[in-house]
């Protein structure tokens, strides 16, 4: 048995000869741990030979689910994940894992890769949007799935309690040129007819060595922002949701003319819209758009959509005319993908800007650059209208961006139990919320209280960080959508473990 440590001090024996790893690690759906940076003196939650046994962790659970040896292993650029991919590896052979490096990737290349490669597992290590210092991995042993809270906690009890199956016998190779590969079946056969200039925004991560190419076969005019690599990621931390990153390619969009905007985040499996006249579009609204134009192609298709997304799926006459229907779901990149693969949906867009096309748009899984595709596809089958025309067309809603107030991972949880618990109890006795009677509670992922003129809002969870997540809407007026967010902070405040919000109102 070989147990880590919960905790080290860095610059000690212990801290050289021990495995550590946290606990509160291994999320949801994935794993992220604070790994340490120069400019902070937070103690690190994972160490390298932490992450080793993080690796013979992987491998021992790939074996016992029945997947096999094969695994699909790559990392984004950043300034330590080389380094922690080989310590992953090295953990990996000696679980008897057969080991294939695709090199410096995106997410959703590791993706293709399982396909590509016929590899049915995989491990590619990203911190995706978290800011330096901090590491992950998102793993799958079933393409295109990616784990889910039972396979994330099955991986948690084999490395914290050292239960490993150390059988050796693994081995390692290199795919080369695998970048060449991927990037050529993102473009096959595709051929945008319509002149767009398109403007890239990679906040200097990963994405840059990909997202310009891409776009430039497809016919598209490029406006490259922040696209050379650099991974001390110097003007912001490339995360779509992120309202500087937006604002930044809104200024470029405005600047170039350009017909649309896209912004990548660090691992490539998300993207973020800004149409022709510099609106910042919420990927919920992008979604919203997509599906009219998807389902006037596929009449009858079926969506699945996260609980932070606008209630215009439900409600959009041009979505009912195409006799659409949506299912609300779990936030979270694997739990849509999951969902899209039970129902045999056509599509999966989450708020965050985590977008799903099964065929013929795509394989199921998440690929920032098959959005982008499918945005300038639909341009296309629209050459009278621009992007914002799009956007204009559909019905007007007064929403927010996605507001996290800082919670520790040990105690956000049982706030948002107490939470739901409190507003099932005032729904049950008929009380109001927000100055109305409570129309509808949604409690598949936190709680969605949803008021009779249509006015939401949402407390969860984040699965990835120390945060809770707020998010509100109204069909009706920002005053009403404002209202809400009084309604649900009010409701946080009894709670002083929440902190302060990193955006707000």
């Amino acid at each position: 048995m070989m147990k880590p440590l919960a905790a080290a001090k860095p610059n000690t024996f212990a801290f050289e000869t021990s495995a550590v790893v946290k606990a509160t690690g291994f999320r949801e759906y994935d794993a992220r741990w604070w790994f340490g940076h120069p400019a902070s003196d937070k103690e690190p939650e994972i160490n390298l030979i932490g992450i080793q046994h993080l690796g013979m962790g992987i491998g021992t659970l790939i074996q016992r689910l029945g997947a096999g040896p094969d695994i699909v292993v790559g990392h984004d650029f950043r300034s330590y994940s080389l380094a922690i991919k080989l310590a992953l590896v090295s953990g990996l052979q000696a679980a008897g894992a057969r080991v294939k490096d695709i090199g410096l990737a995106l997410s959703p290349m590791a993706y293709f890769a399982q396909f590509a490669l016929d590899a049915p597992s995989v491990a590619m290590v990203t911190a995706s949007h978290n800011e330096n210092g901090w590491t992950g991995v998102k793993m799958g042993a079933a393409r295109p799935l990616t784990f889910g809270p039972d396979e994330m906690n099955a991986l948690k009890d084999i490395v914290l309690g050292g239960d490993f199956d150390l059988a050796g016998g693994g081995s390692y190779s290199f795919v080369p040129d695998f970048r060449d590969r991927y990037v050529a079946d993102l473009v096959d056969g595709v051929r945008i007819g319509r002149k767009l200039k398109v403007v890239a925004a990679c906040g200097n991560g990963t994405a840059g060595a990909f997202a310009p190419e891409v776009l430039k076969r497809i016919g598209c005019e490029m406006v490259e922002l922040d696209c050379e690599l650099d991974h001390s990621f110097p003007r912001y931390n490339p995360n779509p949701e992120d309202m500087k990153m937006l604002h930044a390619i809104r200024d470029e969009v405005l600047r170039t003319g350009a017909d649309v905007g896209f912004g990548f985040d660090g691992d490539g499996d998300r993207c973020g819209v800004v149409d022709n006249e510099g609106n910042e579009i919420f990927a919920d609204k992008v979604g919203v758009m997509l599906a009219r134009d998807i389902s006037s192609e596929h009449p009858g298709s079926r969506f699945v959509v996260d609980v932070k997304s606008t209630g215009l799926f439900k409600t959009d006459a041009a979505l009912k005319a195409n006799g659409a229907e949506t299912d609300y779901w779990k936030t979270g990149h694997s739990h849509i993908k999951r969902r899209v693969k039970e129902l045999d949906a056509i599509a999966g867009f989450e708020k965050s800007g985590h977008f799903f096309f099964n065929p013929p748009i795509g394989r199921g899984y998440d690929d920032g650059l098959v959005t982008a595709i499918a945005i300038c596809h639909m341009l296309d089958r629209n050459p009278q209208k621009t992007m914002a025309d799009l956007y204009r067309d559909l019905p007007h809603t007064f929403g927010s961006p996605t507001m996290s107030p800082h919670c520790a991972d040990e105690e956000k949880y049982g706030i948002v139990d107490e939470i739901v618990a409190s507003l099932q109890e005032l729904s049950k006795g008929g009380g109001e919320f927000a100055g109305q009677p409570i129309a509808d509670l949604v409690t598949v992922n936190g709680v969605r209280v949803t008021n009779e003129d249509g006015t939401w809002g949402l407390i969860r969870a984040s699965s990835n960080k120390p945060e809770l997540v707020v998010v509100v809407e109204s069909p009706v007026s920002d005053e009403r959508k404002r209202q809400m967010f009084e309604a649900l902070d009010a409701v946080l405040r009894k709670h002083p473990q929440v902190g302060e919000y990193n955006q707000t109102l």
